[in-house]
């Protein structure tokens, strides 16, 4: 990855991912791998702990991953980028885009208020069909490992250069060079045809230099987000493994609704908005979808009981 460190801050033009010739694999998507694999880790040690068949946990891993995946990608679509419906329906639900050429971009355009939907449906599909215990029973475990992947899956939009912050002259700041220039524009300025070697040569050719110090510093937006992230597992973990907090029904649910939601609601003051500005309510499009996650959480939070044969 190339990057031109300066005194507490730095500028951020990496490569997109791994070149294998035929294909690039994606650091986008390798962080889902991660993400889903330490989940999958981690659901493993709940189920044995809590008696649960171990067959049942493939299943449980298979209808994860395709309600996040479909769910995230779709809530993008809906909330963030609609008109992709008819300008390029395959690249909806597909890792690739066929306008205005073909190319394989990956998993890229996600929105975690669309996987917050998806999943507790296919949970309760999953519990109806394999588990046969309760849905909050399942919800409350498996929104560990979504507060865990979360953290990966935002380290991943760093390294793709998306969902950056508003301009700052704070030490934090990060010269996103792929999201201040695209590819074309890169290819232009260099004169090289391959963008990726075209996005290199700006950050290590000294001629360029003058078009990387006009690039604005911008808040780490990604990671300030999965860093907010990390407690959040680390509270939701914690409370699993060392209270009675599991055999409250609908508690650990709710309170991952609760903070993670509230990180995003807080992370997004510092965030570009992917759609509009601050409306009437100096509220943007991000924090307006968290505030009914928020409000479902604190529900649940408040009306949880223990229960003694919850699990």
């Amino acid at each position: 990855m190339h990057s031109v460190l300066l005194p507490l801050k730095f500028t951020w033009n990496p490569v997109s991912g791994i070149d294998l010739g035929f294909l690039t694999i994606h650091f986008y998507s390798l962080m889902f791998v991660v993400a889903f694999s330490i989940g999958f880790l981690i659901m493993k040690h709940i189920f044995k702990r809590e008696g649960v068949a171990p067959e049942k946990l493939d299943s449980l891993f298979i209808y994860a991953v395709v309600s996040i995946l479909l769910g995230a990608r779709l809530g993008h679509v809906l909330f963030y980028q609609i008109d992709l419906l008819w300008q390029d329906p395959l690249a909806v639900f597909l890792p690739i885009r066929t306008v205005p050429e073909f190319e394989f971009t990956g998993f890229r355009g996600l929105a975690s208020h669309g996987a917050a939907i998806a999943v507790p449906i296919a949970l309760y599909l999953y519990n109806k069909k394999i588990l046969k215990k309760t849905w909050l029973w399942i919800l409350d475990r498996v929104v560990i490992t979504c507060a865990s992947g979360a953290v990966f899956v935002r380290i991943g939009n760093f390294l793709n250069s998306e969902m950056v912050g508003h301009k700052t002259d704070n030490p934090i700041g990060i010269k996103f060079v792929q999201d201040e220039i695209s590819e074309r524009q890169a290819v232009n300025l260099t004169g090289i045809k391959d963008p990726g070697k075209a996005y290199q040569a700006l950050t290590d050719d000294p001629q360029f230099a003058e078009v990387i110090s006009a690039i604005p510093y911008r808040y780490p937006g990604q990671l300030m987000e999965s860093f907010g992230y990390i407690f959040v597992f680390l509270i939701l973990f914690t409370l699993y493994w060392k209270t009675d907090a599991r055999k409250k029904p609908g508690f650990l649910f709710g309170l991952f609704l609760l903070l993670l939601m509230t990180v995003r609601f807080i992370v997004e003051n510092f965030k570009v908005p992917q759609v509009m500005e601050r409306g009437d309510w100096g509220l943007n499009t991000g924090q307006l979808l968290s505030i009914p996650f928020i409000l479902i959480g604190l529900y649940f939070v408040f009306t949880a009981k223990k229960k003694e044969d919850a699990i």
